[in-house]
């Protein structure tokens, strides 16, 4: 993976962000190559890497064209190929590329705080010590190489502990082109362990800050880093229960023992900028481009509103995540996955387009929340009501709703089993795309999604009836993965091919080890 640190973007954020004392580092000693700056301070390549890492996270590709459209939180009113499983290859192209380029910076982070020629340089000022930047850094590697494995399967990866000589991204030649893929059994077996030692150094250190305010999800906060290792530990352990249940079992009461999230102040957060160009990945996608032709699905709309799914009052959260129309002020979801032709059945104010909240320019967008713990908790002790009613609660105060109006809901939901906890689970991971396409991947919830042969929409078309089922283009379901990069399949060909020969073909309809 090319080591690229993209100096104009770090430059770019440290004054839009309005880096404190971490802007002051001097950039000396320069190396002939202009992209690869000697002498770059931690804090600036933290906060470099954060933003490079939830750009790509929330990219139109990966996010508002795929993921979420796949769990039907969005749906297209004109092009609709997407929605149909159609998928550009490009969409793997740019996300694999980004969230690697994030990967590498964070890298950087480990190697200046190990090398005794720079590790003095690497702590000074408020950065913090050696060994807390490394912990953090090892946690937003996990969270990406996570992420990446979710989405692809096996894939290029580097472990700071582990010399397994399967993990090979990330290494001293940064112009390395051609590394091993690592199995995703391999991935995520080790992110557990690397998880584990990061939060075990940080909650020695919990009084402490590293970075400073260049940490935007944290503000340096090493005791909330610890957490949100533990919680995503809890996450990924829970993701292979069925594959190593030991081994899943024993990170799962190991991290809830050590501290997981317990309200909403513990989330993980990286809160955008109102300035260009800082602004929300969403909001650069329809605001600043002026467009709209991404609408809310009629299956989260009719979810809200007690029409579909094992809720039958209304939810206070469909105010928050939707727009009424500007036909007649109701809500109306866009039918998801019609065909091409019927693309534009339904015009702009006939349908509801994404909510002001989730389409701020200063969106903050969610790594990990409390909510997602809780209803974790609740899988793993039997469904269990108190914690299912935790997740709930923390999702409806996270999206700013009514007290009264959260008792109101609360006091009607049935009671937790396992359809209706993952339901609300579901609710509550809206915008978070791909955990969310991962969770409906892993459990087959929530019951109601549109699945092949499904009625779409039925009505009258120019005065004749008319019914429109679901029938992807592509595959029979909901996609297990995307496909490699084209370039993966020219510049690391060995390697590309021995990956398929270990998970298998390179198709959208190929499921990962963890769901296999």
């Amino acid at each position: 993976m090319k080591n690229t640190y993209l100096l104009y973007t770090t430059l770019i954020g440290l004054s839009l962000f309005a880096i404190s004392s971490c802007s002051k580092s001097t950039l000396s000693d320069i190396n002939t190559d202009p992209n690869r700056p000697a002498l770059v301070t931690t804090p600036t390549l933290l906060i470099t890497a954060e933003k490079q890492l939830v750009n790509a996270l929330r990219s139109e590709d990966i996010s508002l064209r795929g993921a979420q459209l796949f769990t039907q939180y969005f749906s297209q009113n004109i092009y609709t190929d997407p929605s149909r499983y159609q998928i550009p290859t490009n969409y793997s192209d740019n996300y694999w590329t980004a969230t690697y380029k994030a990967l590498n910076n964070l890298n950087e982070i480990i190697k200046l705080n190990s090398a005794e020629s720079t590790k003095a340089l690497a702590s000074a000022g408020t950065a913090g010590t050696n060994a807390n930047q490394i912990a953090i850094a090892r946690i937003l590697k996990s969270y990406a190489f996570h992420s990446l494995t979710d989405v692809f399967g096996n894939i290029p990866y580097q472990s700071y502990g582990n010399t397994d000589p399967d993990f090979e991204a990330l290494q001293q030649d940064p112009d390395n082109l051609t590394p091993k893929y690592a199995s995703q059994e391999k991935i995520y077996k080790d992110i557990l362990n690397e998880l584990q030692q990061a939060a075990d150094t940080l909650i020695k250190y919990q009084g402490e800050k590293t970075f400073g305010t260049s940490d935007v999800i944290y503000k340096g906060e090493n005791g909330k880093w610890a957490k949100f290792a533990n919680s995503l530990r809890l996450r990924i352990a829970n993701r292979i229960k069925t594959k190593d249940a030991s081994l899943a079992t024993s990170h799962i009461t190991d991290a809830v023992k050590k501290g997981v999230f317990t309200s909403n102040s513990d989330n993980a957060v990286f809160k955008y900028s109102k300035t260009s160009p800082n602004e929300a990945p969403l909001y650069r996608a329809t605001v600043t481009a002026n467009r709209k032709d991404f609408a809310i699905s009629n299956v989260i709309v009719e979810a809200l509103q007690g029409k579909r799914g094992p809720f039958t009052t209304a939810d206070p959260r469909l105010a928050k995540y939707a727009k009424p129309t500007t036909e007649n002020g109701s809500y109306f979801g866009q039918p998801y996955g019609l065909p091409l032709a019927a693309g534009n059945l339904f015009p702009i104010d006939k349908v509801s387009l994404p909510g002001d909240i989730i389409n701020a320019a200063d969106y903050a967008e969610v790594l990990l929340e409390y909510a997602e713990v809780a209803f974790l908790l609740s899988e793993n002790n039997n469904w269990d009501q108190t914690q299912y009613l935790n997740g709930t609660r923390a999702s409806l105060e996270k999206w700013g709703v009514s007290a009264t109006d959260i008792t109101a809901y609360l006091d009607q939901l049935p009671a937790a089993n396992k359809e209706r906890v993952l339901s609300q689970k579901y609710l509550a991971l809206f915008n978070q795309s791909i955990e969310s396409w991962s969770e409906v991947r892993r459990t087959g919830y929530p019951l109601y999604l549109i699945k092949k042969g499904d009625v779409v929409w039925s009505g009258l078309v120019e005065g004749k009836q008319v019914t429109y089922t679901f029938n992807p283009e592509v595959g029979d379901a909901i996609p297990s993965r995307l496909v490699y990069p084209i370039k993966e399949q020219s510049t690391n060909k060995a390697n590309y091919q021995a990956a398929l020969a270990q998970q298998g073909d390179d198709l959208i309809t190929n499921k990962l080890w963890w769901n296999k």
